[in-house]
């Protein structure tokens, strides 16, 4: 069987949603045509093939390549002094409703070209590439302008073309209130709703619509309005969800069919059965939870008795998580929220993929998706999550190319 190149001598944690745990392969190949699996699987069970490169692994372990599903990564400036702030008592609330907080990065960001947004995010997205990321998920929501959410939709997009990176964009325009609608919150939802996603879903620029669902973002009968007009233009939803306060968001974003709910530490347990009847994936974000010190747990075992699936991104931001790496928000999830070394793996491959509606395409090792690998110099898979500033990659592959 002709292909263009072959990984022998390795073992696979191929994370196929058939099978159980990590789907190990203790002898494992992998053969790739045209940038794209063809064969993932046990050695002995594979077919003679003709390939023009065959790369010896030497026992080494391959995952699929490693995927953030929730970021914030275009923005302009950071927020280094609302941290200084924070260590000297002064809360998340406190600093949003004192001009700072998103607004904050607003201001730069609409300072900011696009080239200038770009330049800016490429080294956080240098960081996660470092450590077997393949895709990305990439949010606006620092503009909070028609043509500031649109140049950072396109900053987003043009991350893909300046890296070997899948880039995912999520419009974000519901993120927060801007100066010049002060007092005014369904003003501005009607001008997301009216101009803005009917621009983004006309250029082309995002692959889903998110919002911010919570006492200091918008209500959940704002965020409704928000998801109808993504629904009108044919554009999937997901959501920050409970995560300072339960305003029943999660099951709102269930009711849409969401892709994911993110953070969930205030989530009930109506939320959680919502979740789980409309396939609606949990992504975790213990970046967040240990950088703005959140006591209140999200409820893992009941997400995980209800067969909610489980994802984990790094939800790097300036204000919140200042996190550009994957290996060491595994190492938080397990550590933080109990997670096992299997949930977190596959929290940042096929849930994840899932979560941000591209499981068909990436994060699992089977024939058919695309030929993203991550080559690790370790004994055994829970090395990834037991480590802390510490990165095994021995090689990355995108599409076929390394």
């Amino acid at each position: 069987m002709r292909c263009d190149r072959v990984w022998s001598k390795a073992r696979l944690a191929t994370l196929a949603v058939d099978r159980p745990g990590l789907g190990v392969v203790e002898d494992g190949v992998v053969a790739a045509l045209d940038g794209r699996i063809l064969y993932a699987g046990p050695a002995a069970d594979a077919p003679a093939f003709e390939a023009g490169e065959t790369v010896d692994c030497e026992g080494r372990w391959i995952t699929p390549g490693l995927i953030d599903p929730h970021t914030h990564l275009v923005h302009g400036g950071d927020r280094a002094h609302e941290f200084e702030l924070r260590l000297a008592g002064a809360s998340y609330e406190e600093i949003a409703r004192a001009g700072g907080g998103i607004v904050s990065t607003m201001k730069a960001t609409r300072a900011a070209s696009q080239d200038q947004l770009v330049a800016s995010a490429l080294p956080r997205l240098d960081a996660l590439i470092a450590e077997g990321l393949t895709t990305i998920e990439v949010k606006s929501g620092y503009g909070l302008s028609l043509d500031d959410e649109l140049k950072s939709l396109r900053a987003a997009r043009a991350l893909g073309q300046a890296r070997q990176v899948s880039v995912t964009a999520t419009f974000l325009g519901a993120h927060a209130l801007p100066p010049e609608y002060a007092g005014d919150a369904d003003g501005y939802i009607d001008h997301v709703c009216y101009q803005m996603i009917p621009a983004v879903a006309a250029e082309g620029l995002a692959d889903a619509v998110d919002a911010f669902c919570e006492g200091i973002g918008f209500s959940a009968a704002q965020t409704r309005r928000v998801f109808e007009a993504a629904r009108e233009h044919g554009l999937p939803v997901k959501l920050h969800a409970e995560q300072l306060s339960n305003l029943h968001g999660a099951a709102l974003a269930a009711e849409f069919g969401a892709l994911s709910a993110d953070h969930l530490e205030h989530l009930d347990a109506a939320g959680i059965a919502a979740m789980a009847q409309a396939g609606t994936t949990a992504v975790l974000l213990p970046g967040a939870f240990y950088f703005v010190r959140e006591t209140k747990l999200p409820p893992i075992q009941a997400l995980r008795a209800a067969g909610v699936p489980l994802a984990l991104a790094t939800d790097c931001n300036p204000g919140t998580s200042p996190l550009t790496s994957l290996l060491l928000t595994l190492n938080m999830a397990a550590t933080l929220f109990r997670m096992t070394v299997d949930e977190c793996l596959a929290g940042v491959t096929r849930e994840a993929a899932r979560a941000i509606g591209r499981l068909d395409e990436v994060g699992t090792l089977e024939a058919g998706k695309a030929c993203d690998l991550a080559i690790w110099d370790i004994e055994r898979p829970a090395q990834l999550v037991y480590r802390m500033g510490f990165n095994p990659l021995h090689a990355r592959v995108w599409k076929g190319l390394s």
